[in-house]
């Protein structure tokens, strides 16, 4: 049997914690133009010689003090005085390229530009040579007042280690023989038998140093307040807006137009970020990019707007939530090409369809990006290629073309080879034919797509909907429900909330062997994380490691640090769960209601394979449920809210996933149990009947491992339909249980071995009840 209920209540602690959620899981990118402690580039006298420019060696010189000033926190200590002098003697008597072979010849990295050498080999020569990261053998180097790997930890993430106090060789320092230089030798004579000094970061006071802030209108504290800790962190506030970093407001002023100083920042192209910028660097330790706190870049006519994952979530939501899908599937020209319109399909030739979809997420350098390529065929046998590749959620600053190769198909065709192999490091017939594939760094992942309709598009529109339900021939009550199921909104918003419904990607189309590659994912994290360090540098690199991973696999506009086992049952199991179900519907749906059927809503429940029948509110089933749902919901009571229920309707549903409910009846043990569930599962639900949880994790809803959990309490259950404000409605199901002839009582918290309680076994499982909540 089937039931519909209202939650009297709407979960508001739910969302407030979703909201702060997605607030903490902002990722930044990081902007190389804030850094600070950097060396300018500075020609030395040497260099300038040889190229019979006299004139140039003065003024790299006086970068190179001044530099060298900036280079030790405070210029406090003998130390710092005697680090500043020595920088600017060495540029003097060594040329770059001299630089290069001392650093190599101390097994340090002599790569990059002169900047880099420069600084490189200054601090080495002074602080003693550098040892390998200790997480990933990479290379150590000074960055943003402290110490930061320059390797990979793996092939999907750069390495996230970072020190002000990192290893260094205790040995003397080794000079090529080719370098002649006297001062060179004398100061390395005087320096025998001497320990090399430590050098003093205190990046706490350089956070904000070179920086100049102006601050403009009201803001959340008294601007002698954020002035405060902006000079306690090296940094300068200046009353105008002329030659400022950054204006710093609150989003309020930008709602009420702005004062004086931010409209001028507009005028000047000056960054307006919010408050949360200052307070946010000062937390982490380091300036954070300005990019990610603009708050007025989409105000400015000639912007280039906000990225979706920098807006607020709210902001977002409404933004995706009404987005046109524009990649549905793996068959599905993207909108961006403007080739559908002109009658254009996807090229295919030799079992090969030529369209594909890559994502790239690396947190440990803050990147994470798509790309889309497809060759489309439109009429008069024209060949195009379409290319967008960018930052997720920002178009604006995607590199994007539309090539067009006439009837040259082989030209075409070997583009697109090219390009993927650019892309990802990889061949490409190996991959769209056997799907054999090696993740290379820096280099993007496919999105193995299927053939069929993303169900944000397949799925009817709410303007769909109303023709839909008037033709249909089904029992009202059945509409009713079918209607919610076949629709687009219930997906679009299960996407939304996990900031994973993007429109340039179908996430809600990809093929089951990309979904077995994320459970595959999944149980490896599960089973590394088990010896993962709870914290320090190993397990900052391991965390970020495995959401670079998933956040690839799955991509997201907010990708974040996952950390810990709730938040990979909260964001990685019950996602893949969720991407699975939602894969399923669209499936199941297809592309019907943009067919020419009368009645398309008939056509998805035949395709359900099983009946739904309304319970009359008169008759003694809908009055028994009643009464259960009383006895065994405890209203849920946050802070001064108190969260109840109401039954809406009750519908008695027998599924072909199921057992009969005449077998059922002979069975032993049985019991009424309820099981929430979100909306955008429920037709996988009824389709396919239960799956278990994809894998055991020591928290609530997963520590049975693969099993069905169910509950006698309707209000845990209920917790688990995932209802909001604005959306009170779910579904809960009330299901006659099978216990069997052998019960297993399980005291504490299980472990891994207790995968297969007889009490949970899907083959036991009847479908008797739901209720929307």
């Amino acid at each position: 049997m089937f039931l519909e209920v209202h939650e009297t209540r709407s979960r508001a602690h739910a969302a407030a914690q979703e909201e702060g959620k997605a607030a903490s899981k902002k990722q930044k990118t990081e902007s190389k133009d804030q850094e600070r402690g950097q060396h300018v580039t500075s020609k030395n006298k040497k260099s300038a010689e040889n190229k019979g420019q006299d004139g140039e060696s003065e003024a790299p010189m006086k970068n190179r003090k001044l530099k060298a000033e900036e280079s030790e926190p405070n210029g406090k200590g003998t130390a710092a005085r005697e680090f500043t002098e020595f920088c600017k003697a060495i540029g003097e008597h060594l040329s770059v390229e001299d630089m290069r072979k001392i650093l190599q010849a101390n097994e340090q990295d002599a790569s990059g530009s002169e900047d880099a050498v420069v600084a490189r080999c200054e601090d080495m020569m002074f602080y003693g040579p550098l040892k390998k990261c200790p997480i990933c053998g990479g290379q150590l180097e000074f960055k943003g007042w402290k110490y930061k790997c320059t390797g990979n930890y793996s092939e999907w993430a750069h390495c996230t280690f970072s020190t002000n106090d990192p290893p260094r060789k205790s040995g003397p320092i080794e000079v090529p023989e080719d370098i002649k230089d006297d001062f060179v030798h004398k100061w390395l004579k005087q320096q025998e038998g001497k320990e090399f000094p430590k050098r003093d970061v205190d990046e706490e006071a350089h956070i904000f140093s070179g920086m100049m802030i102006a601050l403009s209108g009201r803001m959340s504290r008294s601007h002698g307040y954020f002035k405060e800790q902006i000079t306690k962190h090296g940094g300068k506030v200046n009353n105008s807006v002329l030659g400022v970093t950054c204006v710093v407001a609150s989003p309020a002023e930008r709602d009420k137009g702005g004062s004086g100083g931010f409209a001028e920042a507009l005028e000047r192209g000056t960054p307006v970020v919010s408050e949360n910028w200052i307070m946010d660097s000062i937390e982490k330790k380091e300036v954070q990019p300005l990019a990610a706190y603009d708050i007025a870049s989409d105000v400015v006519p000639e912007g280039r707007g906000l990225p979706l994952g920098q807006l607020d979530p709210s902001e977002e939501a409404i933004e995706t939530l009404a987005a046109e899908v524009k990649l549905a599937g793996k068959r599905a020209v993207h909108k961006d090409s403007k080739l559908e319109k002109d009658g254009g399909c996807i090229f295919e030739k030799d079992g090969i369809i030529y369209n594909c979809a890559f994502a790239l997420c690396d947190l440990g350098c803050d990147m994470n990006q798509l790309c889309i390529m497809q060759l489309v065929m439109v009429p008069e046998n024209r060949l195009h290629l379409f290319y967008k590749k960018g930052p997720i959620g920002h178009d604006q600053m995607a590199e994007e073309r539309v090539e067009d190769f006439g009837s040259r198909v082989n030209d075409a065709i070997k583009e697109f080879v090219r390009l993927f192999e650019e892309v990802t490091g990889n061949e490409f017939e190996p991959w769209e034919r056997e799907k054999k594939f090696e993740k290379k760094s820096m280099k993007m992942y496919p999105l193995d797509m299927d053939v069929g309709v993303d169900v944000r598009h397949g799925g009817a529109a709410l303007r769909q909907l109303g023709t839909a339900a008037a033709h249909c021939k089904l029992d009202p009550a059945v509409s009713f429900l079918v209607k919610q199921l076949c629709g687009q909104e219930i997906y679009r918003y299960a996407l939304m909330e996990m900031a994973q419904d993007l429109p340039d990607l179908p996430i809600g189309m990809l093929s089951d062997l990309h979904l077995r590659r994320g459970e595959e994912m999944l149980l490896q994290m599960r089973r590394d994380a088990e010896s993962v360090p709870e914290s320090g540098p190993e397990a900052d690199a391991f965390w970020t490691e495995i959401s670079a991973k998933w956040f690839t696999l799955f991509p997201t506009t907010r990708p974040y640090v996952l950390r810990g086992f709730e938040q990979i049952a909260d964001n990685v199991a019950s996602g893949l769960e969720t991407i699975r179900d939602i894969n399923d519907a669209s499936r199941l749906i297809g592309d019907v209601f943009g067919s020419t059927l009368d009645d398309p809503l008939s056509e998805c429940y035949k395709k359900l394979g099983c009946s739904i029948n309304p319970v009359a509110e008169d008759s003694e089933d809908y009055k028994m449920i009643l009464r259960y749902l009383e006895t065994t919901y405890e209203p849920v009571k946050v802070d001064d809210v108190v969260y109840g229920v109401s039954v809406e309707r009750i519908y008695a549903v027998e599924s072909s996933s199921f057992p009969s409910y005449e077998k059922i009846k002979n069975l032993p043990n049985k019991i009424l149990l309820w099981c929430g569930t979100r909306s955008s599962n429920l037709l996988r639900h009824l389709h396919k009947g239960f799956l278990p949880a994809v894998c055991h994790l020591p928290v609530p809803g997963y520590m049975f491992g693969k099993a069905i959990v169910c509950s006698d309490a309707a209000a845990e259950a209920a917790r688990y339909g995932f209802t909001a404000v604005d959306r009170p409605e779910g579904y809960l199901v009330l299901a006659v249980a099978s216990l069997g002839n052998e019960i297993t009582e399980v005291t504490g918290t299980p472990g891994a071995e207790v995968l297969d309680l007889h009490c949970f076994s899907s083959s036991w499982l009847s479908l008797s009840l739901l209720s929307e909540h």
